[in-house]
């Protein structure tokens, strides 16, 4: 096991226990001397990991601690890479840039084999089928889920036939073909699912839903069977 690799499982020890563990216990897990985990515990903190104790008392990882992106596995790399590279090809700009700016932030704190790894991914996406037009703007959609502000909408059903609905968006899909609003819709007091490309217009409200979207979310799998 490499150091790099070494590190990341012990943050991710750390992460899994509420309460100190002891020294000899990490060690043992990790298959190093209590020295060597002594040292790499040392070096964890000085990259800002918040991790509490000392020998003979046990160690904790407080809440908040980010993992740096150093600590990623060439594995972790790889797919990081491939979602960014899915993401610029199969999404709107905004995501697309979004997914370019995280990966150059992540290049430019990797270690330097980590990095070449980052660079050389030889994992591609494949073209797909052009997406049929739609006239909203999906970051709109995405910025009203965040702040979960109901939508109106002129919706047209497979038939061509145009409805007006009020609904509170909370989950927005992307399939290979489509884009889909998870919403509760007011007209139908129901959970119902609309794509992108079938709204004829939308207004983003400034009427907050009355439920959160985390809780709307979690009923809706429980609903739907969905994960």
């Amino acid at each position: 096991m490499s150091r790099t690799q070494r590190l990341f499982s012990l943050m991710q020890l750390l992460r899994r226990h509420r309460y100190p563990v002891a020294g000899a216990a990490l060690a043992d897990s990790l298959g190093v001397s209590l020295r060597t985990l002594y040292r790499d515990i040392a070096v964890l903190q000085a990259q800002g990991a918040h991790i509490e104790g000392a020998p003979g008392v046990g160690y904790v990882l407080k809440p908040g601690f980010l993992l740096p992106p150093l600590m990623f596995s060439e594995e972790e790399i790889e797919a990081i890479v491939l979602g960014s590279r899915w993401v610029a090809k199969r999404t709107d700009g905004a995501l697309a840039e979004a997914a370019a700016n995280a990966l150059a932030k992540i290049a430019a704190v990797l270690p330097a084999d980590l990095r070449g790894a980052l660079e050389a991914s030889t994992l591609l996406i494949g073209p797909g089928d052009p997406l049929p037009p739609a006239i909203v703007d999906l970051t709109d959609i995405r910025e009203a889920i965040r702040a979960e502000r109901k939508l109106q909408l002129s919706y047209r059903d497979e038939a061509g036939r145009v409805s007006e609905r009020v609904v509170w968006p909370f989950a927005l899909g992307y399939f290979d073909r489509i884009r889909m609003i998870v919403a509760w819709c007011e007209l139908r007091e129901g959970f119902r699912h609309f794509r992108a490309d079938r709204i004829v217009a939308m207004v983003v409200t400034e009427t907050r839903y009355p439920r959160g979207r985390r809780a709307l979310l979690k009923t809706w799998r429980e609903t739907t069977g969905r994960t």
